[in-house]
């Protein structure tokens, strides 16, 4: 895949859409990679149910906001010895159960974007490889 299909399809991944909230507190906002589209690259045409199972099973997000308090201690608000676990633009691992969940619809696609606040320590891992490519197994 090149470079501009690439981030062509981490857009489609991650739709630009504005989330309606922001993390408050030590929390995070991140944006649920968005399920394939009804058919697939090799033609093949996914039953919603199957979209909507992947949508609510997957694991792999954006980073969209970080809460002011977000990799601090708690009781000095100095930040975390280790620093941040991760940055805005950032792609990670979360909790597939959690976390406070809604949906956005993307403007001009009967497409929703999904997106979640979690607290930071729940962050799983920092992805370090393209984000489409990792499979997460239910």
């Amino acid at each position: 895949m090149t470079n501009a299909s690439n981030e062509a399809a981490i857009r489609e991944a991650f739709p630009e859409v504005h989330p309606g909230a922001a993390p408050l507190g030590a929390r995070l906002l991140v944006q649920i990679k968005s399920p394939k589209k009804k058919t697939t690259s090799s033609g093949i045409v996914l039953v919603e149910e199957t979209k909507e199972v992947e949508k609510w099973n997957s694991q792999v997000a954006k980073v969209i906001a970080i809460g002011p308090l977000a990799f601090r201690k708690r009781d000095s608000m100095d930040p975390w010895p280790e620093g941040s676990w991760c940055e805005i633009g950032d792609f990670v691992r979360v909790p597939k159960w959690g976390g406070d969940r809604w949906e956005v619809a993307v403007p001009g696609s009967d497409e929703k974007a999904l997106f979640c606040i979690f607290n930071d320590h729940e962050i799983i891992a920092k992805v370090t490889m393209d984000p489409l490519t990792m499979h997460i197994y239910i």
